[in-house]
């Protein structure tokens, strides 16, 4: 119905523009109706909305975003396609959780909807707080770790990372200081932490930017931060908590210095480092 529309709209007014009349033939009609179709292409094939929201035409025949209703998304293939949102229900697909969002925008519900973590919702144990306290620790090796084997995957597959990252990274790499990768004791990740405290200020400050895109204002959403808590969820009982501490005047964004406090990082007055 939209593309007949704006077709017939099209039509309409390039017949208008080269002043034919509507004395043709079927047969001429028909065809240039298919030659034009060619040429009046649909005005929300380029239109880009935001998850959980499609193109539709508005009355003056103009290109909008509205709401998506959950029944029209296409349903899941197979258990992988579920997703968890944060109001712990299980959602078929992605596009049926951000449908279902968008149809509560203005509302506290649709405001505290969220992807929690992909697959089917599972019970989560609580997270005590002596291992609130180690999970820091463990979270800036991780990072510290995850840039290491970026850093050994360039020599194989350069793009990874930039010109000024691997300068920055070889440094930790090559450092006979460093605590190589392994399952240690929380113990031992505070010395190594209090003992080589500028290893672990880069890979902080890096993930940062790595999720500061959308855009890039020193302040992390929901949504930047998905890319990271979403995958860590089901596996790691305390994630969700930790990030939630993070945000340390509830504003629903992560602040640069809210990050680097959040992992014993001393704030930088310097720009984010890339």
């Amino acid at each position: 119905e939209l593309l007949y529309i704006t077709f017939i709209r099209c039509l309409f007014e390039s017949l208008l523009k080269q002043q034919w009349t509507l004395e043709l033939s079927i047969q001429y009609f028909t065809r240039y109706l298919h030659i034009l179709s060619l040429f009046c292409p649909d005005p929300c094939e380029s239109f880009r909305c935001k998850r959980g929201k499609t193109c539709k035409m508005n009355d003056e025949y103009k290109p909008v975003c509205v709401c998506q209703e959950p029944s029209e998304c296409p349903p899941s293939v197979n258990d992988l396609d579920h997703v968890c949102g944060t109001d712990n229900k299980t959602y078929d697909t992605f596009c049926q959780l951000f449908a279902t969002k968008c149809g509560l925008e203005g509302t506290k519900i649709g405001h505290r909807l969220h992807l929690d973590y992909t697959g089917s919702c599972k019970f989560i144990p609580p997270c005590p707080e002596s291992e609130l306290v180690q999970f820091p620790l463990r979270m800036r090796d991780w990072l510290k770790n995850v840039l290491l084997q970026l850093y050994e995957h360039e020599s194989m597959s350069p793009g990874f990372l930039t010109a000024k990252q691997r300068i920055r990274v070889q440094k930790i790499y090559d450092s006979e200081r460093r605590l190589h990768a392994g399952d240690h004791p929380v113990e031992l990740l505070q010395q190594d932490f209090e003992k080589n405290y500028n290893m672990y200020i880069y890979p902080v400050h890096w993930q940062f930017a790595q999720m500061d895109q959308h855009p890039s204002d020193r302040f992390l959403s929901h949504s930047e931060l998905a890319p990271l808590r979403v995958p860590l969820v089901p596996m790691e009982h305390c994630t969700s908590v930790f990030f939630q501490r993070c945000d340390a005047d509830k504003d629903k964004l992560v602040s640069f210095k809210e990050w680097c406090s959040c992992f014993g990082i001393k704030e930088d007055k310097n720009l984010v480092q890339k």
